[in-house]
């Protein structure tokens, strides 16, 4: 099993290097933010129902929107009928807020949230780039709703959330502890005390008594939850056929966009679904059907049979796509699981919120 080398990793490596000098000013800005609105909580826009915000501290590659999905099923299923908003980052669009439907363009409103509407089905997300705008509109077109979740939302501090869930990556947990752009946190390590819950992804890996410790000093005393992901599926993205493990559709050559590509690889070979390459790009990088061709002739060189990307670089594949690769392209379909206990808690906890304002 080989690797290739991850294609933007260099250039991210000589931008960190170049913009190092940054990190003390972006850490003082971030630090004013929050003490503004530590300082003035009415700066936050409050809405008509309970806000769940899922978010980390560092960036990407914690498992966010997977979470998010499985969060809202389960929550929808428990009697609170919920609604997704999101930023939908990478989307360029002249309507804002907008639904997303499992028809819509990862162009216009981001990759993830069509990934979203893929799994959930119509009218369960909407994209805006203010987010309490898109809350207003949710409120406002469905008059069921008990709940709205805020996807990446840990610093968007302008809606006033009510439940705050802070996401670890048990394995890489808080990179070399330094801000940005010198290391991975978008805040200080001390904003984790905002969180009503810790929920470490990936838990299974995780080495509890460090991550226990941390939140220990820097978090809120809440609940700690440990999670996991598992590929349980491929999807071959052109006939749809599944082959779910301990099936085999021989040796594989893995490619994604992710903010942590690493864990990706991973996750393939734990679940039994070997590769024999893999070639990663920057979070959110839309492939053209030259470069899918190029990724093709690497893996058949390499000897894999197929090629296997994640569920949110699906989205963004097209017949063209699909055409000018010459070999499958399958679909990993990833899950959340033991995470009932935390679902249970949101629960509860809303149970809470209701009665206090009743």
């Amino acid at each position: 099993m080989s690797s290739r080398l991850c294609v933007g990793k260099p250039a991210m490596s000589l931008f960190r290097w170049l913009t190092a000098p940054l990190t003390p000013l972006y850490g003082y800005v971030v630090r004013a933010r929050n003490r503004a609105f530590d300082d003035n909580p009415r700066r936050a826009e409050r809405v008509s129902l309970p806000v769940l915000s899922i978010g980390n501290l560092s960036v990407g590659g914690t498992g966010k929107t997977p979470l998010t999905m499985y969060l809202a099923q389960a929550l929808n299923e428990t009697g609170y009928p919920n609604m997704i908003i999101s930023r939908g980052y990478g989307g360029r669009r002249s309507v804002d807020p907008m639904y997303v439907t499992p028809e819509s363009s990862p162009h216009e409103v981001g990759d993830e949230p069509v990934m979203i509407a893929r799994r959930l089905g119509p009218n369960r997300i909407i994209v805006g780039r203010r987010r309490a705008a898109a809350a207003l509109r949710a409120i406002s077109s469905c008059q069921a709703l008990k709940l709205l979740i805020m996807d990446d939302g840990f610093q968007h501090r302008a809606l006033h959330r009510d439940i705050d869930l802070l996401l670890l990556d048990g394995v890489r947990k808080w990179g070399n502890g330094k801000l940005l752009p010198l290391g991975d946190l978008r805040e200080p390590m001390t904003s984790a005390k905002r969180a009503h819950a810790l929920v470490v992804t990936r838990g299974s890996r995780a080495q509890s008594d460090e991550i226990e410790a941390w939140w220990s000093h820097y978090g809120s005393g809440g609940p700690i939850f440990y999670v996991d992901f598992q590929i349980s599926a491929l999807r071959n993205a052109a006939t749809g056929e599944r082959i779910t493990t301990p099936t085999k559709p021989g040796q594989l050559f893995a490619f994604c966009a992710l903010g942590h590509p690493q864990a990706f690889y991973a996750d393939l070979l734990v679940a039994g679904f070997t590769w024999v390459g893999a070639q990663s790009f920057r979070d959110h990088q839309s492939l053209t059907p030259s470069q899918i061709a190029k990724i093709a002739s690497q893996a058949a060189n390499s000897g894999a049979v197929g090629l296997v990307c994640t569920e949110k670089d699906a989205v963004k594949l097209t017949p063209a796509h699909l055409t000018a690769s010459g070999l499958p392209i399958w679909i990993a379909e990833q899950s959340v699981i033991n995470a009932e206990s935390l679902a249970n808690w949101i629960t509860d906890f809303c149970v809470k919120l209701r009665s206090e304002t009743h």
